[in-house]
């Protein structure tokens, strides 16, 4: 089967790099994660992922997959029939790497990255896909009809968006999921400044919006969010950084002290939604 990517939205378009990055980590005999979905789709998918060969960005997503992995592990541990939101889910494989048997799950992502994704992944009883922005309303109710706790994943998604739309989604989010955790990646001024020489955004068309010099500045938009983790790609969590290879360790170290503006002003960060109130 092969499958053209043409029709893919240039925002939507950037779903294929982290698919891409997937693949080719399952490929190194020393990779921080096996993912032969990602693989298989690579294979299937009309689309030029050369493009992307070479650049430090492949291994940046595949640490802040790992991490956001580690993240939700770490909440199926706790609550096994919990819910798992991933908005923007694009060709994303993370219920195939954490399925407990019991979870529940919903794939959120725009109709053109849904139709995309219908052609290699399936519903069932457990696992729900919904196709609509993470602007609307509809899929409020859609994830409630499934058990509670929730946990949402916003991951290369919100920075795409203006700072107005940032500041809907989650108002949204907030209003309609109190105690639940979610996580969401944030780019900083220089960055979004510096996009045009950034290894994979050169060769795309859609832009990165949303500027956020500082993850805790969304504790001051009044949404009720508390920051829990916050962490930039040379600074692994704890649970991560046994499973990547000192070699590549020390090479995160060496090119974070170099190109300290870049990794220092991207971060991944995991939040609890609190009371407004609070």
């Amino acid at each position: 089967m092969t499958t053209d990517a043409a029709e893919l939205g240039e925002i939507q378009e950037t779903l294929l790099i982290p698919l891409y990055g997937r693949a080719t980590e399952t490929r190194k005999p020393d990779g921080l994660l096996h993912d032969a979905k990602a693989v298989e789709m690579v294979k299937a998918i009309d689309y030029d992922f050369a493009r992307f060969d070479g650049g430090r960005s492949l291994l940046g997503v595949v640490l802040r997959t790992s991490m956001i992995d580690a993240w939700v592990q770490d909440f199926l541990d706790e609550h096994p029939q919990g819910t798992v939101v991933e908005i923007g889910a694009g060709l994303n494989t993370r219920f195939e790497r954490v399925d407990n048997g019991t979870l529940h799950w919903i794939d959120l992502d725009l109709p053109d990255a849904m139709n995309l994704r219908s052609k290699f992944f399936t519903e069932s009883d457990r696992r729900h896909m919904v196709a609509a922005s993470v602007l609307e309303k509809t899929w409020i109710d859609i994830v409630k009809a499934f058990p509670a706790p929730y946990f949402l994943i916003a991951e290369g998604v919100l920075i795409y968006l203006d700072e107005p739309d940032v500041r809907r989604a989650l108002t949204l989010i907030t209003a309609n999921f109190p105690g639940a955790h979610l996580v969401l990646d944030t780019s900083g001024r220089w960055i979004i400044d510096h996009q045009d020489r950034h290894d994979a955004m050169q060769k795309v068309t859609a832009r990165m919006r949303w500027a956020c010099d500082d993850p805790r500045e969304l504790e001051r938009w009044h949404t009720g969010l508390r920051t829990l983790e916050s962490h930039d790609l040379s600074q692994l969590p704890d649970r991560i950084r046994p499973r990547v290879p000192l070699s590549r360790r020390t090479m995160l170290r060496a090119v974070s002290a170099i190109f300290r503006q870049r990794f220092g002003r991207y971060k991944v960060n995991l939040y609890r939604i609190e009371s407004p109130a609070n």
